[in-house]
């Protein structure tokens, strides 16, 4: 029987480590830091995602047979070398291989290189030589902050004026921290976006069923990028051709120019896509699984995670099963968000809810439940219909009380309008 640690503690990780608790396979999950919802399916230590020294140590005193990095911060600041290094298996990608997400530049150019459908982009380090190519652009037109930005380092600019301002702020400003020093300004693409997963490692590629985010903060696509406020699988309404075109043109292409690069990747490889009118273009990579994609993509899967994390260090390949039943999922996130959040706020009535339910920010003060961060809860319904399974999660979201949290109401509306 194995053990696993799964690292992080939002609800990307509430739900592998629910999954994981799942397998014949696996006698004991950890979780590091975990949330008090993962406490129902792990044992929780308190241990930072980027304390590596103390993970490692954790791991070897435990006997742990597979961690699973969520977030991409700790694989982008290494956490897969330090691993190996220790002769530790871990389930994501290296240091070298997580620049995908980990720069836009790198990405950019990845692509570029290797013929994979993209949108026209220049990047720049120099913030005059950026401001002078931004004036001579169409608008809308796609700004991207290099670094990492807990998927908020895109703006999407309407005008000119819009566009130099958050250049300025971007590369002059400090608005993303240094995720922002350097910019890749692109054309802006109309389509129908997407996430095409997939188990990747080297050339083994094992693809997932497409799930659908919402960035924007409010109904109707309006308000700010988030990280998501909203998922549900599957997109029946794109054509299978549509995704057989996304593996074959964006996530096989890639994973065979990392091997080519000397970097091959392992781990989970995330293609951002968007059907267009003019085929399907990558908006972006990112190195793990996608929050709150994750969350219904694992109630959707049917197969052992373990099982496949296993298979897929060793090469092997296997065809992966998914429940025909949609499955839609709300984020409840904090007064404020994306920009600010109310943090300590009590939960109640959490117990009532007749769906699965997700951590995604949350704490426990003296014995309560409390809002800790920006999104708070994802609670997620899997019906015979996208249209009842997107009334039972919000008929159950309704049952939740607490004055800080705001959701969409209309997450869904893109797969149930056709």
């Amino acid at each position: 029987m194995a053990k696993v640690l799964v690292i992080g503690g939002g609800g990307r990780e509430h739900a592998l480590a629910w999954k994981f608790a799942q397998s014949p396979q696996v006698e004991k999950v950890y979780a590091a830091p975990g949330n008090p919802g993962m406490a129902a399916v792990a044992e929780c230590v308190a241990i930072g995602v980027l304390e590596f020294d103390k993970l490692i140590a954790f791991v070897k005193e435990k006997a742990i047979d597979l961690t699973f990095v969520g977030p991409e911060v700790p694989l982008c600041e290494g956490i897969q070398d330090a691993f190996a290094a220790a002769g530790l298996a871990v389930f994501g990608p290296s240091k070298a291989a997580a620049r995908l997400e980990g720069s836009k530049v790198f990405s950019k150019a990845m692509m570029h290189k290797y013929n994979i459908p993209t949108a026209a982009y220049a990047s720049f380090s120099d913030y005059e030589e950026a401001k002078a190519y931004l004036e001579k652009q169409p608008v809308p037109v796609v700004l991207k902050a290099d670094g990492l930005a807990a998927g908020k380092g895109v703006i999407i600019a309407q005008t000119q004026e819009q566009a130099q301002s958050a250049l300025k702020e971007m590369m002059c400003g400090g608005l993303f921290d240094q995720a922002g020093s350097s910019v890749v300004i692109e054309e802006y693409l109309e389509g129908e976006e997407f996430s095409q997963l997939a188990f990747v490692n080297g050339t083994t590629v094992i693809p997932m069923e497409i799930a659908q985010d919402h960035k924007r903060a409010f109904d109707h696509d309006e308000g700010l990028n988030t990280g998501g406020m909203g998922a549900y699988t599957p997109v029946s309404h794109l054509s299978r051709e549509v995704v057989r075109e996304a593996i074959d043109k964006i996530v096989r292409p890639m994973a065979a120019a990392m091997v080519a690069e000397g970097c091959p990747f392992t781990g989970i490889l995330y293609a951002g896509c968007m059907a267009t009118a003019r085929g399907v273009k990558t908006i972006e990579y990112n190195v793990r699984f996608g929050d709150p994609e994750t969350e219904v993509l694992m109630i959707a899967l049917q197969d052992d995670l373990y099982e496949i994390c296993t298979q897929v260090l060793k090469h092997q390949e296997m065809p992966l099963h998914w429940s025909s039943e949609p499955v839609l999922g709300v984020v409840l996130a904090s007064q404020g968000y994306p920009e600010s959040s109310t943090k300590g706020a009590p939960i109640r009535n959490l117990e009532t809810v007749n769906a699965t339910v997700f951590h995604m920010g949350t704490a426990e003060k003296d014995g309560q439940l409390v809002t800790a961060g920006g999104r708070v809860l994802f609670v997620a319904a899997q019906r015979p219909t996208l249209k009842e399974a997107q009334a039972a999660a919000y008929a159950e979201i309704a049952k939740i009380d607490c004055d800080a949290l705001f959701y969409r109401h209309d997450i869904g509306a893109r797969g149930l309008a056709d």
